[in-house]
């Protein structure tokens, strides 16, 4: 027994870390590359921004069905079919841009396929880990934390990667990204062994009784780290997109420069991300004193970074400001919805929440390529805005222990 949870805790572990970060350098690889396909491909700001959305779009919506799937069918089941298509779609959009004179099409159905692949892989590592460690929950957050490291950490890489097999052929990092959903797959069909289900698969209807039921008693909060969670996504990947063309034509910092000087505020946000997930240790109180402390910086900084945008040195301090608030949150954001709901619906739960992030990561950069030109310091101080609002809503409808117990005696 103790060789099976030694070969859990290395292997298996091991090989779900690769898919977080394998997703994630699929969507986030391509960020420094976008202003050289534009060149290439003869397409607009707005239309490259679309090859980060179709990925993200497709995703949304595919995502809770991935989770019920799983349910019914298995975990591993979901994963393999999904890097299979993930990558499938990079050699797709790969292939597109080797060989058409057109290829724009058919890049974005080649994205679309690595969207759905996505969905039916990354969101599925959370409830698969708690699988794996049943009734070990030390173990079972140990391991979590490492998915955790494992996505940020797939966001320091991205530009620095994606700038550097750039540097070879433009097109390169689809085909990159197909590799890496190779080496992945080969990880999770040789190394994870999941344990057999000995109760009865959910059926849908009780799915969907179920999910009602959750959203129904814990709705309030749930919705505000839902909206949360997209809103630091909207923040995140439209900054990216805008650090991305800025450091071109502002600053003159092209190919793996670039890579290196977008990596600044993505380590920071990996760094404050692994800080905050050892810090907040299951306190609903501390996790809801560090996502308004969050949502503070990250609304007063993000308003600046229009107003800094040519001169690098402030505009660098100010992203990676933006960067550690979101990094410290996304933690305390995932912590509540592992602590506060129950097992049974974790996985659908996550889910949505999931599906919730990536319609921050579809929204950011078509939304900048829009207003960066007339509208730049409108958007972002619109974006402080929003912050501010939500953590009013924060305060206001994350009841921690010692704030429900006044409330029911009030109500007594």
């Amino acid at each position: 027994m103790n060789k099976t949870t030694n070969e859990v805790s290395v292997w298996c572990i091991i090989s779900l870390a690769s898919i977080p970060l394998v997703m994630t350098l699929g969507n986030s690889m391509l960020i420094p590359v976008l202003p050289i396909l534009e060149d290439k491909v003869g397409i607009t700001s707005f239309q490259s921004s679309m090859i980060i959305t179709s990925y993200s779009v497709a995703a949304i919506f595919l995502i809770p069905i991935a989770g019920y799937l799983s349910d019914r069918f298995g975990r591993k089941m979901v994963i393999v079919p999904s890097l299979i298509l993930a990558l499938i779609g990079g050699l797709v959009a790969g292939f597109a841009s080797w060989k058409m004179d057109s290829p724009f099409t058919v890049i974005i159905i080649g994205r679309i396929l690595q969207g759905i692949g996505a969905a039916g892989a990354m969101p599925i590592v959370l409830p698969l880990v708690g699988d794996l460690y049943q009734d070990d929950e030390e173990k079972t957050s140990s391991s979590l934390g490492i998915i955790e490291t494992s996505n940020t950490f797939g966001k320091v890489l991205s530009p620095i990667l994606g700038s550097v097999f750039a540097a070879f052929l433009w097109f390169l990092p689809f085909f990159s990204i197909s590799a890496l959903s190779l080496l992945s797959l080969v990880l999770i069909f040789f190394c994870v062994k999941v344990p057999r289900e000995k109760d009865e698969p959910v059926k849908f209807k009780e799915f969907l009784r179920s999910t009602k039921k959750v959203f129904k008693a814990e709705g309030r909060w749930l919705y505000t780290v839902f909206l949360n969670g997209v809103l630091v996504m909207l923040i995140l990947f439209s900054m990216l997109f805008f650090l991305s063309e800025n450091l071109e034509k502002v600053h003159d910092i092209k190919g793996i420069k670039k890579g290196f000087v977008l990596a600044i505020p993505l380590l920071l946000l990996c760094i404050a991300s692994f800080a905050s997930g050892k810090w907040i240790k299951g306190s609903l109180k501390t996790m809801k004193r560090l996502i308004i402390a969050c949502l503070i910086l990250m609304s007063v900084s993000v308003v600046f970074v229009g107003f800094v945008s040519k001169k690098l040195i402030l505009l660098l301090i100010v992203t990676s400001l933006v960067g550690i608030a979101i990094g410290a949150m996304l933690p305390a954001l995932d912590a509540m919805i592992t602590h506060n709901i129950d097992k049974s619906l974790r996985g659908t739960v996550s889910s949505f929440y999931s599906s919730a992030r990536f319609i921050g990561v579809a929204a950011g950069p078509p939304v900048m390529s829009l207003i960066m030109k007339n509208m730049l310091n409108a958007g972002y101080i619109t974006a402080g805005i929003l912050g501010a609002i939500l953590l009013f809503v924060v305060w206001k409808f994350v009841r921690t222990d010692e704030e429900e117990e006044p409330a029911a005696e009030a109500k007594a």
